[in-house]
C-alpha cells in the first residue's frame, strides 16, 4: 500500500487531500504511478494530464518521476514551489 498525498491545484482536481492505493505491479516509477492515477477519475484525469507540471517526493525525498517507486510508502504529488 502507498500512501499517496495532494497538494494546491493536484488536490483541488482530485477531490482529496490524501488516498492509500495499491497499484499493479506494473507500477514501478512514479511516472507510471502517474499514469496510473489518471485513470481512477475525471478529476485524476485532470490532475495528471500534463506530467511535466508536477513534481513529486517519495518517502519525503524530492525526486525525478523517472524514479522507482522501490516499496514506497508514501508519494507526494504537487505543483513546481515557488519562491516568493
Amino acid at each position: 500500500m502507498i500512501d499517496l498525498l495532494y497538494f494546491a491545484w493536484v488536490r483541488e482536481a482530485v477531490g482529496v487531500g490524501q488516498e492509500r492505493i495499491d497499484p499493479p505491479e506494473a507500477v514501478a516509477s512514479v511516472a507510471d504511478l502517474i499514469a496510473w492515477l489518471a485513470q481512477r477519475s475525471p478529476g485524476h484525469a485532470a490532475a495528471f494530464a500534463d506530467p511535466a507540471r508536477l513534481r513529486a517526493a517519495v518517502d519525503q525525498r524530492f525526486v525525478a518521476l523517472d524514479t522507482p517507486l522501490n516499496g514506497a510508502k508514501e508519494v507526494a504529488l504537487f505543483p513546481p514551489v515557488t519562491g516568493g
